[in-house]
C-alpha cells in the first residue's frame, strides 16, 4: 500500500473536487492525480487535453443524470 497523508484544504475546495468526481467512490487522490495528467498533457498538446476534458465533463454530467432519475424513482 502506498503511503497515505493527510492535508488541510478549505471546505470550498473539499467540494469543487467533489464536483469532479467522476464516480461516487472515486477518491481526492485518484481525482487530484486526473487533473495532473490533464496538466502535463496540456503543455505537449492542447487539444489532446481538451478532448480528455471534453470526455470527463461528458461523464461526470451522465452521473449526475442517473443520480437525478434515482432520486426521482425514490419519491
Amino acid at each position: 500500500m502506498a503511503n497515505i497523508t493527510t492535508i488541510k484544504i478549505s471546505t470550498e475546495t473539499k467540494e469543487r473536487l467533489e464536483k469532479l468526481r467522476e464516480y461516487d467512490r472515486e477518491t481526492f487522490n485518484d481525482v487530484l492525480n486526473k487533473m495532473f495528467y490533464v496538466l502535463n498533457i496540456c503543455k505537449k498538446d492542447p487539444m489532446k487535453a481538451q478532448r480528455i476534458l471534453n470526455n470527463i465533463d461528458r461523464r461526470i454530467k451522465r452521473k449526475d443524470v442517473i443520480k437525478k432519475k434515482m432520486k426521482v424513482v425514490e419519491k
